[in-house]
């Protein structure tokens, strides 16, 4: 069964390397702000090394200033990084590379289809579709063999393809690629890398061991986890953290208006932090003297009671 992994913590063997990868689509909200607290308590709690990566492959939704402004915000945070950050817009030479690497071991294959020309099969087929609903790919140019240029390239799945793995706050999580995903892109017709391709290989380039990001990006994981073994990488530890919703039970994003973390002003910068803790699950104590000092704190009441 060529695709199925058992649920191991891979990272443990190796000294803690975390990062925080933010999408500069905007500034930090609460949202993105508990989640790189959590990144950086976590790599701190395990005397760690915490990087900083700007994931801007995905150039359209880039917005100018965005990673300039997300890295202020993290400074004054008290979230400081330990090597110098990297954009993925200047390391797609590193993402061609391992796609070549999956062509050569033929697990890739050009696709000529539209979203809705997806949707009309998958509703030919008896599939109702919810709107912003991710569409399971039915294999449509699978065996059509069409050139790897100008096509979009999926990733060929074995015919079995469950995936598990022992997320550190969640327990055992499975997920089948082929019934709940389908072959995947790695390489978009307009010649851009996806996320799953850039995140996998960014990931194994820096040494990651330890991953903490947002529970909304759980379902991403059993993809990626699948490329790390065409791959030959090892695979890290993952821990999701709950998100933090607005009052209409959405993640707070871009898209429902979350407010910037405002670092203009001081009792701003202490209010959100406090927030970011409480949501994490850690006490809800003022800052009173420093930041650092605080973060300290924090960092030794993760040790006690998180994930350790």
């Amino acid at each position: 069964n060529q695709g199925t992994r058992s649920g191991v913590d891979h990272g443990v063997d190796r000294p803690y390397r975390g990062r925080f990868a933010p999408s500069p689509t905007g500034p930090l909200h609460l949202g993105s702000l508990a989640t790189a607290l959590g990144s950086w308590l976590d790599a701190r709690a395990h005397g760690g090394t915490w990087l900083v990566r700007i994931e801007d492959v995905d150039t359209p939704r880039t917005v100018s200033g965005a990673d300039r402004l997300i890295l202020d915000q993290l400074q004054a945070c008290g979230l400081e990084w330990d090597e110098a950050p990297v954009w993925q817009s200047q390391r797609t030479t590193h993402y061609q590379n391992a796609l070549e690497q999956l062509i050569t071991i033929d697990r890739i294959y050009g696709c000529q289809c539209s979203r809705k020309q997806i949707e009309e099969a998958l509703q030919k087929e008896g599939v109702s579709i919810a709107a912003n609903q991710e569409l399971i790919y039915p294999r449509t140019c699978h065996d059509r063999k069409l050139p790897i240029q100008n096509h979009a390239l999926r990733i060929r799945l074995p015919h079995e393809c469950q995936i598990s793995f022992t997320d550190r706050d969640l327990g055992k999580q499975t997920q089948d690629l082929n019934t709940q995903v389908g072959d995947f892109v790695l390489r978009r017709a307009d010649g851009l890398f996806t996320y799953q391709l850039a995140v996998v290989v960014d990931d194994h380039l820096q040494g990651i061991t330890h991953i903490v990001r947002g529970e909304d990006l759980l379902s991403n994981t059993y993809r990626q986890m699948y490329l790390q073994q065409c791959l030959g990488y090892q695979t890290p530890s993952y821990l999701h953290l709950p998100l933090v919703t607005n009052d209409a039970g959405e993640k707070l994003s871009k898209q429902t208006k979350a407010t910037a973390v405002d670092i203009a002003h001081p009792e701003s910068i202490r209010e959100s932090l406090c927030r970011a803790a409480n949501h994490l699950g850690l006490q809800n104590d003022p800052i009173g003297g420093s930041i650092t000092q605080w973060l300290n704190r924090k960092v030794q009441e993760w040790q006690e009671r998180h994930f350790m």
